[in-house]
């Protein structure tokens, strides 16, 4: 991460200590930096001037020595400025390069006088930098040695070889040697370097006194703005009990003020809030009592709706065993009147006991048949679940809906897996759901169609504990694109009107739902529709999301 992104992520603190104490270092640096190249200039400006004065002194000096090359005269003449320390070398040579006395280390002088420079400005002094082997620096200024001559006009001479009062001199400049000086620049280096240290040691401590100072003038402003992240952290986790305790009189104070008036506003409204949530779950705890009543009745009344539609059939069922038993039982009476007991044969005794039996065999279908419909048509507010053989379920339902079938010239085929497991279920709610499918079959069923009932057990792989699957197919009029969608919504149908509710496939959707199982359709118009019922084998959580969807809604 750079450093800037780091900056970004840290403290408010450090976002203003940081940035405004890179400033101050920088701006000291800067100025430290100025001052010391400037002093450094002016020592080195010193230091030139003095020697440009010494040298001078000397050329003015040594003018009678190097012209008479006394070369006595010079040596007394450096001795003064032998005494100096900065002084490394003097060398006093004449035009033709001979030096005529000299002081110090004479190696370092390079003796390159700059005779036509000097021809043209005799009073000049040159001045520039130079290093000996051992790496130390001096500054060498270099000025030539003049001389004054007349020169007289040769026609104003008198005849007697003197000159008169109007004798024309002409005063010539005239450069006889010259002189090199070399001034050691070790005191100016040191100096120059103790002042940086001075610098740089002055900078550091008004930096660090500046860091100080910022951060305990940064830490003051920012420590209510510490506390009032605290209280908000506090408050961001539901604590509304929070204040912020901030006294001062600037920004920050009507902040903070700010602050505590908006917590109380929030714990107004969460406490109105809470209450209102109170009244919601009483209300959702009625409406949903009425919700669960009025379904259970919806679903009695399907299923009542179901057994009117199936009366018919039933009724048949009913009287055929009943004609039986009333056959039976008037020519068993008209045999016993006609018969004198003592003389009653095996023969005959065999008839009523076949007679009697038939009676009681017709006799037990009707219960069976009676039954089978009370269990149907049964109202319950609860739902228990109980082992379900889905088979028996199946078969149960076709003996009060295979009548029907009969009349509408539909065949029934049934291919019941013979080795269904049994399942945790309703099964008066499951007769329900597959009683709608087989008439919803029948009615979208042209006479000579084909129902086909098949059933099926897919065994149990990793988590899944295995299900049992059924299947309700026709090969009627089938189901349009724009109505699959719709069919398990409450009131929705295609049928005419006061042939169809629209609550069966919905009721259905719900009550499988209900038992954590899934129901689904597939259509093609002109070629039929097959209804698949998926049901667990393990019994189901009445906690979960499936059947809380059943019991609120009827396929929604």
């Amino acid at each position: 991460m750079s450093f800037l992104g780091r900056l970004f992520r840290s403290s408010l603190r450090m976002k203003f200590v940081l940035p405004i104490s890179a400033m101050i270092a920088i701006s000291l640096l800067l100025i430290s930096g100025y001052l010391i190249k400037q002093q450094s200039a002016g020592y080195l400006q010193e230091l030139e001037a003095s020697g440009r004065t010494m040298i001078r002194m000397l050329a003015i000096n040594a003018e009678s020595g190097v012209l008479f090359e006394n070369r006595y005269d010079l040596e007394e003449q450096l001795k003064t400025p032998a005494q100096f320390e900065a002084v490394k070398f003097v060398v006093v040579s004449n035009n033709d390069g001979l030096v005529l006395a000299s002081i110090g280390d004479t190696s370092l002088a390079t003796g390159a006088v700059r005779k036509e420079e000097h021809a043209q400005s005799p009073d000049s002094t040159f001045t520039r930098k130079d290093s000996g082997k051992d790496g130390a620096e001096f500054l060498v200024l270099c000025m030539p040695v003049v001389t004054y001559k007349q020169a007289y006009n040769r026609e104003n001479l008198g005849i007697t070889g003197g000159l008169d009062g109007t004798g024309d001199a002409a005063t010539v400049r005239e450069v006889i040697g010259h002189i090199e000086l070399g001034l050691s620049l070790d005191k100016v280096n040191q100096a120059i370097f103790e002042a940086k240290i001075a610098s740089y040691l002055f900078t550091l401590v008004i930096m660090l006194g500046a860091i100080v100072m910022l951060a305990f003038i940064v830490g003051a402003i920012t420590k209510p703005l510490r506390v009032l992240v605290d209280v908000t952290d506090q408050v961001s986790k539901g604590d509304l009990s929070q204040r912020v305790s901030i006294t001062q009189r600037d920004e920050i104070g009507h902040l903070a003020d700010t602050f505590n008036r908006m917590i109380e506003s929030l714990k107004q409204s969460r406490d109105e809030v809470e209450q209102y949530n109170r009244n919601l779950e009483e209300k959702i705890v009625e409406r949903t009592l009425q919700l669960e009543e009025a379904q259970a009745q919806l679903i009695q009344s399907e299923k009542m709706s179901a057994i009117g539609q199936l009366a018919a059939g039933v009724a048949h069922e009913l009287n055929n065993p009943l004609g039986g038993i009333l056959g039976y039982a008037q020519f068993t009476l008209e045999k016993l009147n006609k018969n004198i007991p003592e003389k009653t044969t095996a023969r005959e005794i065999q008839s009523y006991i076949r007679y009697v039996s038939d009676i009681e065999t017709q006799a037990r279908r009707c219960k069976t048949i009676v039954q089978n419909l009370l269990k149907f048509s049964r109202s319950s507010r609860t739902v228990d679940f109980d082992d379900v053989d889905v088979n028996k379920a199946v078969e149960e339902t076709l003996s009060f809906v295979a009548h029907q079938l009969h009349l509408s010239q539909i065949e029934l085929e049934v291919q019941l897996d013979a080795k269904l497991p049994h399942i945790q279920g309703n099964i008066g709610q499951l007769q329900q759901v597959f009683t709608n499918l087989i008439i919803n079959a029948m009615h979208a069923s042209a006479q000579g169609s084909k129902i086909r009932i098949q059933s099926r057990y897919s065994p149990a792989l990793g988590e899944f504990g295995g299900a049992v699957e059924l299947t309700f197919k026709d090969f009627g009029h089938g189901i349009k694109d724009e109505h699959l969608k719709k069919i398990f919504e409450p009131f929705f149908t295609t049928k005419e009107i006061g042939k169809g509710t629209g609550l069966g496939l919905s009721v259905s959707y719900g009550i499988i739902k209900e038992h954590g199982g899934e129901i689904t359709v597939q259509s093609e118009v002109g070629v039929g529709s097959t209804f698949t019922i998926v049901l667990p084998v393990q019994k189901p959580d009445a906690d979960t999301d499936n059947r809380k969807e059943a019991k609120y809604s009827f396929g929604q």
